[in-house]
């Protein structure tokens, strides 16, 4: 009988220190896992409430409350024209809805650029910002990338014409990262077709650079390159010429050799009472 109450006794005692063990190793793990966490927000920061789109919203959709929903979103990263409270995104004395700028995928953030004003319907004009103009291009096959552009890409303009004082063509980069947006009569970039080369290309710009535009459209080609975003802007003069392209180099001309002059002296002879030259050189004296 003792025999078998220590069995059971060693055994209760082996599952208590087993049981010990998996404890000590849940807590480890609970532990560590904590402390991942804590890393993983110490390092994203505060995360605050923002708006998102629910579903895939097509151009000039009518937006409604069941189209948005809130999100979790690191502050410190946060889009600066982001929607983050329902007032502001779906004002309550608004008697017209906001419209869908651009065609848009779910859980995108609901940007101020996305989507119009209350009431505004999705055209050319609500696709300005304030202080902003809209100019178009006249492009065409000889436009570079003409039949790629889509409305809300980013564009470097570049003008080739002759200069004064300039042999052969001569090429510089006038604009960087110009927004366009629209296309021919398109704004909406899902309606443009990339089967043909486009006719015009309007761009939102400011009054200096429309009247660069224009100027520079009157007096040579304007050619266009995509850039990735409004961020890929240029430093600095971006230019060549047909000499410079070619790597020819302008030598320099020989400078000119100047010969001092040499002072001849002549013979004077008496005429009639006055001194005057003669054609026999003598030494200077």
């Amino acid at each position: 009988m003792r025999a078998i109450f220590a069995l059971v006794l060693l055994v209760g005692m082996a599952l208590a220190g087993m049981a010990v063990y998996m404890i000590q190793n849940y807590m480890a793990d609970l532990e560590g896992a904590l402390q991942q966490e804590q890393a993983f927000n110490a390092k994203a920061g505060k995360l605050v409430e923002v708006y998102v789109f629910s579903k895939p919203k097509k151009y000039g959709d009518p937006l409604a409350e069941d189209d948005v929903q809130l999100i979790y979103w690191p502050e410190k990263s946060l889009p600066k024209t982001i929607f983050r409270d329902k007032e502001t995104l779906f004002p309550p004395n608004a008697d017209a809805p906001r419209y869908i700028m651009r065609s848009t995928e779910a859980f995108e953030p609901v940007l101020a650029s996305r989507v119009t004003e209350t009431g505004q319907l999705a055209s050319l004009i609500s696709k300005l910002e304030k202080g902003k103009r809209a100019f178009a291009i006249t492009v065409g096959r000889n436009s570079g990338i003409s039949n790629f552009v889509k409305p809300d890409d980013y564009i470097d303009i570049l003008w080739t014409g002759s200069v004064p004082g300039v042999e052969g063509g001569f090429t510089r980069q006038i604009e960087s990262a110009v927004l366009v947006i629209a296309v021919d009569n398109v704004i909406n970039e899902g309606q443009v077709s990339g089967d043909s080369s486009a006719q015009t290309v309007t761009v939102a710009a400011t009054p200096e650079q429309v009247a660069r535009l224009a100027q520079a459209q009157a007096t040579g080609q304007l050619t266009l390159s995509l850039a990735r975003d409004a961020g890929e802007t240029v430093d600095g003069l971006v230019e060549t010429n047909t000499k410079s392209m070619l790597g020819i180099v302008q030598e320099e001309a020989a400078p000119e050799v100047v010969v001092p002059e040499v002072k001849k002296c002549y013979a004077k002879q008496r005429s009639g009472g006055v001194l005057v030259d003669t054609d026999v050189e003598i030494p200077c004296k």
